[in-house]
């Protein structure tokens, strides 16, 4: 096949029209077609008069050589994965996977396909129990330590957007993707420019990779949290379960995520090799969805079923050196609560997959790194975290509310006193406060700068009764765990790997870092020694 890219469509244009637009483009008959498959789908939204959908597409014709010879751009890389070949040595014990969240659960699946049946120990519950936890949590206040938005199985990102794009340039997102596909996601992920899974069908799609991974012969303990690891002369030797259970192994890959914060106590206790990492802390704000779409898409097309709920992404470089942003933005959401620890309160954005709620909402983020900490203890940016989260527990009355404060008040730096046209969808009730007040000065002057731009960037965007909820402070860990180019860490056969080991920022970046680790292993042994 050959590689054919900026093909356009009119939103009154139907896709059936593609083969006519791929002919035009290549001169050639359509008669001269045998087949084509979509690569990628955009959306050109910068005449709002005239959006087009744009597409790369992968086409067989009769003339390919001919076309190749004239065009050798129309050249292109298979995506196809190719699993590294096996090394020599031999495992005595089965490899351990500590996390199912995206690189977990992608770590174990490949080495499950190479025969290795990893053991996946996962500290929350099964996704099904996980749920029922959340919600119970979500309608009721009463809060589970061990079995929460960041605690379970999937991970964080199970409540989430279910976002798919990441910024790394690497062909194992593909094989990510296909994956997520043969267990139940939308095939249209593989050539959507944003693809997004949405909440909803995420939770059935990382159960049945999970069923994958155990008919390859792999093994998953729910409910089995790492309390501790052994190794002798640089080496690991085994992991204690839940305080008790030992568990031998040479291998265990730590995919804890990057809200683990008393295992990370442990592993600094264990003088496992950390250090201080940059990441960022801020607010959720929301806008009527309505809004965005008008925005960015105009008035006349901002209902079209072809372009759905709108996007965003914003950044700008302030006047102090810090720089804010959109995070994690979720078009037709909800901002969720998102505790791991009691007294604190954390938020969080969700979509289904339909982006079908009346707000949109996103993470408006500053960055912060170890000159704010305070100290050089390896935990000081955690630390930072947890005092920003229980500032937001007890701005919000002590019974996880969250503060809330309208975009014009916190403009003005006074407190709000009623609600706007934005309605909170923060589930467990919301108390009216100033924030700005109460967070750090380089935060506010920060966003208090960033939206006055993000107003001129998109129309609204600064409406006075746009809606800001604190705190957001899981942007990404606020640790680094090195490890070496064998991706092991300063101990032989532990590998520290995805968000939380601080080589991650979203799912499908942090199913990519597992990917990587398991082909290490898989590149050093042959199998299990059975």
């Amino acid at each position: 096949m050959i590689r054919v890219q900026d093909i356009k469509l009119n939103l009154n244009e139907e896709l059936s029209l593609l083969p006519e637009k791929i002919a035009k483009k290549l001169k050639i008959k359509t008669s001269d077609i045998l087949e084509y498959r979509i690569f990628k789908e955009a959306i050109d939204a910068r005449k709002k008069k005239d959006i087009k959908l744009v597409y790369t597409v992968d086409v067989a014709t009769t003339k390919d050589k001919q076309l190749l010879a004239k065009m050798p751009e129309l050249k292109w890389e298979s995506m196809a994965y190719v699993c590294p070949i096996k090394g020599n040595q031999w495992l005595k014990h089965r490899p351990v996977v500590v996390g199912s969240g995206p690189c977990g659960l992608f770590a174990a699946l490949i080495l499950a396909q190479e025969g290795f049946k990893p053991i996946v120990l996962e500290r929350g519950k099964a996704v099904d129990a996980r749920v029922e936890d959340v919600e119970h949590f979500w309608q009721t206040g009463s809060f589970d330590p061990t079995s929460n938005v960041q605690f379970g199985e999937g991970g964080a990102g199970t409540f989430s957007d279910g976002k798919l794009t990441t910024q790394i340039k690497n062909k194992r997102c593909h094989k990510v993707l296909e994956e997520m596909v043969k267990a139940g996601a939308p095939d249209n992920i593989l050539y959507k420019n944003k693809p997004h899974v949405g909440t909803d069908i995420l939770r059935d799609v990382v159960k049945n990779i999970r069923e994958t991974i155990i008919k390859l012969g792999g093994e998953y303990r729910f409910e089995s949290q790492v309390t501790d690891i052994e190794y002798e002369h640089g080496e690991v030797k085994a992991v204690i379960i839940n305080d008790k259970e030992r568990l031998e192994t040479q291998i265990c890959i730590l995919a804890i995520g990057h809200s683990a914060r008393d295992t990370f106590i442990m592993l600094n206790n264990r003088q496992i090799h950390m250090e201080q990492k940059p990441f960022s802390m801020g607010m959720r704000i929301e806008h009527l969805q309505e809004w965005i779409n008008e925005a960015q898409f105009g008035e006349e097309n901002k209902n079209h079923e072809k372009l759905g709920a709108a996007e965003y992404k914003l950044v700008h470089h302030c006047a102090n050196g810090r720089t804010a942003y959109s995070f994690c933005m979720c078009p037709g959401g909800y901002v969720i609560a998102s505790a791991s620890e009691e007294g604190r309160v954390v938020t969080n954005g969700m979509s289904e997959h339909s982006r079908d709620g009346k707000n949109a909402n996103s993470a408006i983020l500053v960055n912060v790194g170890p000159k704010d900490y305070g100290s050089d203890d390896p935990l000081a940016g955690m630390h930072l975290q947890r005092e920003l989260e229980e500032l937001a527990f007890h701005l919000g009355g002590e019974d996880y509310k969250a503060p809330v404060q309208l975009l014009g008040d916190f403009l003005n730096n006074q407190a709000s006193t009623q609600i706007g046209i934005v309605k909170p969808t923060y589930t467990l009730g919301v108390k009216l406060t100033n924030m700005r007040a109460a967070l750090p000065d380089f935060i506010t002057s920060a966003i208090d700068e960033a939206m006055k731009v993000f107003g001129q960037k998109i129309k609204g965007f600064d409406h006075p009764e746009a809606l800001f909820t604190g705190f957001e402070t899981r942007s990404s860990s606020p640790i680094r765990l090195p490890r070496n180019e064998a991706y092991e860490s300063n101990v032989k056969g532990l590998y520290p790997a995805g968000e939380g080991a601080g080589y991650a920022g979203g799912i499908t970046s942090a199913a990519v870092d597992g990917i990587q680790v398991a082909e290490a292993i898989i590149q050093k042994y042959a199998g299990i020694n059975e």
